[in-house]
Order: C-alpha cells, then sequence, then structure tokens
C-alpha cells in the first residue's frame, strides 16, 4: 500500500509539473492571453476585451519570459522589426508589474509632436479623415435594469438605440460599480465623442476618437525617439496614459509581442455565473475580431 501511494503522488506531481511547463512554455514562445482593463484603445479594443498576443512577432526578450524583472540579461534574440501602426503589448518601463497595450507611433529617430490635436511624425502632418459621431458609454451597474435614457436614445445592456432602432454609429458600454462611479466624479456618463480615420505615413488606416482637440496631451513639445526604444500612442486620444505622459519612450526589450485578435469579449454587466445575463453581457460580435 505505501509503495500504490507513493506511485500515486508521484504521477499527480508529474501531471502538474509537466502542465505547468508546457503552459510556461506556451505562453513565454508562442501565445500570452491578456485582458484590457482601460479604454485607452478605444475603438480598436474596449475594456473587457480578452486578447491572445503573439510572442514570436518581434522576437523574445527577459520579458517574454516570467521572472523577467530579475534582469538576468538585456537584449533580444530572434528579433524582427515592429511595423508603424502595430498595436503591441509592453512592459511599462516606469513600472514592470504592468502590462500596456498601445499602436506605435514611432521608431528611433523620429520625431513625434501633438499640435492642436493633431499629429506630427517627422515634421509632417497625418491624415485625419471621415469624421463620423462616437458613443463611450460608462455606466453604474446599478442602472442595468432599466436602462439609460437622454433624449431620443436609449442605452441598455450591450446595445444603444435611437429613435426605437439599432444606432447607426459606433459605440462601446462598459458598466462601473456604483462606488466607482460616486468616487471619481465625472467618470461616468455618456459621452459623445468624434471617430477618425488616421492613415500613418507608412500607409496603415486605423480608428481613432478624440473628445475634443485642446485636451491635455493636444499641444506637446517635439518628441525625438532615442535609439533602441519605441513611442507609443493610444487611439482613445484624450484618454490614454502613453509615450506622451509618464511612461516616455520605451525600450526595445520591453515589448512583449502584437495583438492578434479578441478571443472573447464582456463589458462587466453581470458575473460570468449569471448565465441569463449573457446576451447583455457578452459583445458577441467582438468574438473572433482581429486587431489592425
Amino acid at each position: 500500500m505505501p509503495a500504490k501511494k507513493t506511485n500515486t503522488s508521484r504521477e499527480w506531481f508529474n501531471t502538474i509539473f509537466y502542465g505547468v511547463l508546457i503552459a510556461i512554455i506556451f505562453r513565454s514562445f508562442l501565445l500570452e492571453p491578456f485582458n484590457i482593463p482601460s479604454g485607452s484603445m478605444i475603438p480598436t479594443l474596449n475594456v473587457g476585451d480578452h486578447i491572445f498576443v503573439t510572442k514570436w512577432s518581434y522576437g523574445y526578450s527577459r520579458y517574454s519570459f516570467p521572472f523577467g524583472s530579475w534582469k538576468l540579461w538585456n537584449g533580444r534574440f530572434f528579433a524582427t522589426e515592429p511595423k508603424i501602426g502595430d498595436v503591441i503589448v509592453f512592459r511599462n518601463p516606469i513600472n514592470e508589474s504592468q502590462d500596456f497595450v498601445k499602436r506605435l507611433i514611432g521608431k528611433p529617430g523620429d520625431t513625434i509632436q501633438m499640435i492642436g490635436g493633431r499629429l506630427y511624425i517627422n515634421g509632417e502632418i497625418v491624415p485625419r479623415d471621415n469624421p463620423r459621431p462616437y458613443v463611450v458609454a460608462t455606466l453604474p451597474k446599478s442602472i442595468r435594469g432599466v436602462g439609460f435614457y437622454r433624449d431620443n436614445m436609449v442605452v441598455r445592456g450591450n446595445e444603444i438605440w435611437v429613435d426605437n432602432k439599432p444606432a447607426d454609429f459606433g459605440y462601446t458600454i462598459e458598466y462601473k460599480d456604483d462606488k466607482f462611479c460616486r468616487m471619481y466624479e465625472g467618470a461616468c456618463g455618456v459621452f459623445n465623442v468624434t471617430e477618425y480615420t488616421e492613415t500613418l505615413p507608412n500607409g496603415v488606416s486605423h480608428s481613432i476618437i478624440e473628445y475634443a482637440d485642446d485636451a491635455r496631451f493636444d499641444d506637446t513639445p517635439v518628441y525625438t525617439v532615442p535609439e533602441n526604444h519605441f513611442f507609443f500612442m493610444g487611439d482613445n486620444r484624450d484618454n490614454s496614459a502613453d509615450s506622451r505622459a509618464e511612461i516616455g519612450f520605451v525600450p526595445r526589450d520591453n515589448v512583449l509581442g502584437r495583438v492578434w485578435f479578441v478571443w472573447y469579449s464582456h463589458n462587466y454587466y453581470a458575473p460570468m455565473l449569471a448565465i441569463w445575463s449573457w446576451g447583455k453581457k457578452i459583445r458577441w460580435s467582438r468574438i473572433g475580431l482581429g486587431i489592425h
């Protein structure tokens, strides 16, 4: 009997050990899942999106692996160069316990500046076309049962209706604890913003949103990206802590990988176990959405 118990214990240990080892190898070299906790990349990524990041896209640094903050080595191996416009997850150079996701705007030697809400790269204004309405709705969970009403617009669950028809503009909806909405005045509400199509110098087009053209980071000095660093910005231009703010230039080694697609998305309407609420919680249309 003791021998049998020993064999069983060893089998359990081996199963757990090899399972953990396979998971570490998969997350380090192939794909790593992340979830989006903030709205800095709206409209490309919404709060509650769960994404896969391809770890092989730009090679590997110590941050690609567990315990990367131990600084066991510097540099990258199997390194390839990211492209302007790529949506990338990177380790925050100021706080290495945080991972950020932003869009690559500047590479070494590039100059970046914001003037009057417009982006300039290497002294040239970046085209910003096709203005269209967009709504960012951040609502307290107590409103779930009744919805939000304003004039001819209704926000309920995952949908916005205008004049009793589905809205014909883009939007994102997120539900916050009532305590959060009370604590941070002005953080919750339904905000009308403008969505634009921005075309970067290499021809990559993507959507951004702007609350105004005179917000905090809409007028900046000229930033010159140093060697082995990158400049990142959020697509939610007036609500993003990025290279215009405290994180500054991001070292090349801090890059983790490129965002591939959304494999699951929800709006925090209710707990996952509340199966009856899935229709108002899960953003079905975003599942499988490729990110560009």
